[in-house]
């Protein structure tokens, strides 16, 4: 077995245990409506229905097929986390993003992101992995994105391997590092005021991720409308 399995299966692991953590701290139901931005297709499907209705928001166009899974009433909206334009303050029951934030572009776009699922959703869960992990979970590799992007293109396809295993063009790899910005502690609880941040930990030491969780509907405030 090499390192490469042995961290998909822990991987695995650590995905089931947090969507327990998810329903443990959510307590969804199957009346619960939950849109899931940046969502993907067989995520929920792995598991049995724990909602009523499930919107997957994502800016590429995608298929369900609904015969394959009648338990899960699932639909696909293409649409940008960073402008929820459609939806409603509130509009469901639970926001919901599992490692999309550090993807969406710059720090201003992820505030952006994060301002519109606090928004949508009465209760909230935003999963990312930590900045502070020593072990970068996209190149499963240690410490490269600590380094500048400049380093990070010359290093990305010898000396990790997502670049051993994918051998990614230089556009793959640009496309990598301009599009992927992980976050830290201080910074999540800046994108989520409203929130506990739970961190995830590897050895009980270093962070690994962590999820912006709100578990009822904010107050009420008098901010101006949008429009």
């Amino acid at each position: 077995m090499t390192a490469i399995d042995i961290y998909r299966r822990v991987f695995k692991i650590w995905r089931a245990r947090r969507f327990e953590q998810f329903v443990r701290l959510l307590a969804p139901s199957r009346g619960d409506s939950l849109i899931d931005i940046g969502g993907e297709l067989g995520f929920w499907t792995s598991y049995p229905p724990v909602v009523g209705s499930i919107d997957l928001v994502n800016p590429k166009v995608m298929q369900i097929d609904s015969a394959a899974h009648p338990e899960h009433a699932q639909r696909t909206i293409v649409g940008d986390g960073r402008h929820l334009v459609d939806v409603g303050d509130q509009s469901y029951d639970i926001a919901f993003s599992n490692s999309v934030i550090e993807h969406v572009g710059t720090w201003e776009d992820q505030q952006k992101f994060a301002a519109e699922s606090r928004r949508v959703g009465k209760k909230l869960w935003c999963q990312t992995p930590a900045r502070e992990c020593p072990i970068e979970p996209h190149y499963m590799a240690p410490f490269i994105h600590w380094l500048p992007r400049s380093l990070q293109r010359r290093l990305m396809r010898r000396f990790t391997p997502w670049g051993w295993l994918s051998k990614p063009t230089k556009a793959d790899i640009d496309f990598m590092v301009d599009t992927t910005r992980l976050l830290t502690f201080r910074e999540m609880k800046q994108l989520f005021p409203d929130c506990q941040i739970l961190v995830e930990r590897i050895l009980l030491v270093f962070p690994k991720s962590y999820i912006a969780v709100r578990t009822e509907a904010p107050a009420p405030t008098t901010e101006t409308p949008r429009g």
